[in-house]
């Protein structure tokens, strides 16, 4: 190679590494069956990620807010993400084939996710349910309810399942009487307080405490990078931080590691 042919592979070299130092630090959160329109979160997430960025002396970063697996599939796929912020359910169901680094844990204000609930108006107990038509919209995740939530209590064929798209869906089936039970999660089972028709329904059954939402760091993310940012978790919403985060629903944020989430990983399975 010539010395010329040397200086070119050289820039080409330098201006490659340039432009990898300035691309964006691209975090996203996946929320499932959240209820806030993207639209709405976008702005407050956006702060969040500019906060981020100036405590761990990102250049630039980006902040995205979805709201299924696939979505979240395809954009670590396209836009190659440093880090996420993941609810439960999707963290076991990506963590394998995504490659997913453990290296924090989200209190969140919001409920949703933190345990689940067999409600009914006339069964006393899980078996009182089984065997009966039971409301969901969780169903579209049988190996975490059945496997994470139920702990083998139950799995969805025990019952005659009706699968529902909407939460109000799910507990108004059992209102009417369309349902013999439902299966919700905290979230629903704290709004039955405000709606009409709801005497005598009560939660028949509940899971255990479940952690809501994980910080994990993807596979391209450097090292230093990540080792930075999981230790600065803890002081994000300190201080000038915490109204911030209270924004997007955060409380608090602290390191982590995978043997937080071991447990419920063997329970899921590979």
């Amino acid at each position: 190679m010539s010395a010329l042919a040397r200086l070119l592979a050289l820039a080409l070299v330098l201006a490659a590494g340039a432009a990898a130092a300035e691309s964006p630090v691209r975090l996203f959160v996946l929320r499932e069956h959240g209820v806030t329109a993207v639209t709405l979160a976008q702005p407050y997430l956006d702060r969040f990620v500019a906060l981020a960025a100036a405590q761990n002396g990102w250049p630039t970063a980006q902040g995205y807010y979805l709201t299924s697996r696939g979505a979240a599939e395809d954009f670590i796929r396209t836009e190659h993400p440093s880090f996420a912020i993941l609810s439960l359910p999707a963290f076991l169901a990506l963590r394998a084939p995504q490659r997913l680094e453990v290296i924090g844990r989200v209190e969140v204000s919001l409920s949703g996710g933190r345990s689940y609930h067999l409600i009914s108006r006339s069964a006393p107990d899980l078996a009182g349910c089984k065997g009966k038509p039971l409301a969901t919209d969780h169903a579209d995740d049988p190996r975490f309810i059945e496997r994470v939530v139920a702990r083998g209590q139950f799995t969805l064929a025990d019952f005659q399942l009706h699968a529902t798209r909407r939460p109000l869906q799910t507990t108004r089936q059992v209102i009417d009487g369309e349902a013999a039970c439902a299966l919700v999660d905290d979230a629903q089972l704290a709004e039955l307080a405000h709606l009409p028709g709801t005497n005598g329904v009560r939660a028949v059954w509940s899971s255990a405490e479940l952690p809501q939402m994980v910080v994990v760091a993807l596979p391209e993310t450097p090292a230093e990078r990540r080792r930075e940012f999981q230790a600065n978790l803890a002081r994000l919403c300190a201080e000038e931080g915490k109204a911030i985060c209270a924004e997007v629903g955060i409380v608090s944020l602290a390191a982590s590691g995978f043997g937080e989430y071991a447990p419920l990983v063997t329970a899921y399975g590979e």
